[in-house]
């Protein structure tokens, strides 16, 4: 028999202790109250000079009390700023159309930078708002979400008015906190700028009616964009082919940590 040495043995053990907490990890589950729990929503950019106060306001929300019970923030993050000299490794062409949809909506002309959507609706009262908006005593229904792996998701929502809804779509988004971006040209040159509750990924998907509500499997990628951090989920559920937020869900899927996004190159050469 070959004599294990201590080194060896050491690794033996981290490797089993590993399997066993895998093995019984529990699933992740996110609910709402059927009250309805706000979705709030920035549309932002690393290139444009206005936003960084606006993030910073977002990020006080990570401690907030109501967080993921009352109010569920995503920070989308624009391309339409990459062309004036920094491109934002965050941004996502997905998130300059979802915010020219609700432009489009609203009958308004222009997108702009920074933004914020409150269920839905344009909301500016963020600017002297010490906590998170209010929440609604409108009650909803109850949204759920559960998953063994953390990548196949079940969503089920389960509406208090049951008659007379023409179909409900999720829509869920993978978010990444605790990252610290190290911005070398642009409007924001020089700055370190800090992001929370940055959307990753954005999929929709039906919800099929069941005897016991609405339901759908979705599938995400919470390593998606290669991008370390601490990584959280945000479900919405709406009328098919609306974006105004019937109910909201989420929650953390790590823990905290800091990061440094690598520099960019300018755009401009």
């Amino acid at each position: 028999m070959v004599a294990l040495t201590i080194n060896a043995m050491k690794w033996i053990c981290f490797f089993a202790m590993l399997a066993a907490v895998t093995a019984t990890a529990e699933p992740l589950v996110f609910q709402s109250a059927e009250r309805q729990t706000a979705l709030l929503e920035l549309y932002t950019s690393e290139g444009c000079s206005s936003c960084p106060p606006a993030e910073k306001w977002l990020s006080k929300l990570k401690d907030a009390p109501g967080l993921w019970n009352e109010f569920v923030p995503v920070a989308f993050h624009v391309d339409y700023w990459n062309n004036l000299g920094w491109r934002d490794k965050l941004s996502n062409e997905q998130f300059s159309d979802r915010q020219r949809s609700y432009a489009q909506a609203w009958s308004a002309e222009n997108i702009y930078t920074p933004e914020f959507v409150l269920n839905g609706r344009e909301w500016g009262d963020w600017l002297g708002l010490r906590g998170a908006p209010s929440a609604s005593e409108n009650k909803v229904g109850v949204l759920r979400v559960n998953s063994d792996s953390g990548k196949h998701w079940q969503v089920n929502f389960n509406p208090v008015e049951k008659n007379g809804a023409t179909g409900y779509e999720a829509t869920v988004a993978v978010l990444v906190s605790g990252l610290n971006s190290d911005v070398t040209a642009g409007e924001n040159s020089g700055r370190v700028l800090n992001h929370d509750f940055a959307a990753l990924s954005l999929v929709t998907c039906p919800l099929i009616s069941q005897t016991n509500g609405f339901q759908g499997t979705v599938v995400t990628d919470a390593n998606s964009k290669d991008i370390a951090g601490r990584r959280a989920l945000a479900v919405w559920v709406t009328h098919s082919g609306e974006l105004k937020p019937l109910q909201a869900t989420g929650g953390w899927l790590s823990q905290p940590m800091k990061m440094i996004l690598p520099a960019n190159q300018s755009t401009q050469q």
